[in-house]
């Protein structure tokens, strides 16, 4: 295996990765920053308040996405494997 070629190949499972886990990040940064907008707001300061809704939707998002993400993995596997058996 060439620098290039491991260079291509962590840049793909960066790109691997962005696509499995943004939906779940983006989900928590907004739930996070609405209950927060949502405790400034209303000045109920309790720090446990935030945790059980954004776990709520981020399983609710990693369930929708689950085919996605599955997909990107095995997509990815199939370009490891044709790697391996090319050399």
């Amino acid at each position: 295996m060439t620098p290039a070629d491991s260079i291509d190949f962590a840049r793909s499972s960066i790109l691997v990765l962005l696509e499995v886990i943004t939906p779940a990040m983006l989900t928590a940064l907004v739930v996070g920053l609405g209950i927060g907008l949502l405790q400034a707001l209303t000045q109920i300061q309790e720090q446990t308040l935030v945790f059980v809704p954004k776990i709520v939707a981020v399983f609710i998002v990693l369930l929708i996405t689950l085919p996605f993400a599955g997909a990107a993995m095995n997509g990815f596997m199939v370009d490891v494997a044709a790697r391996i058996a090319a050399y």
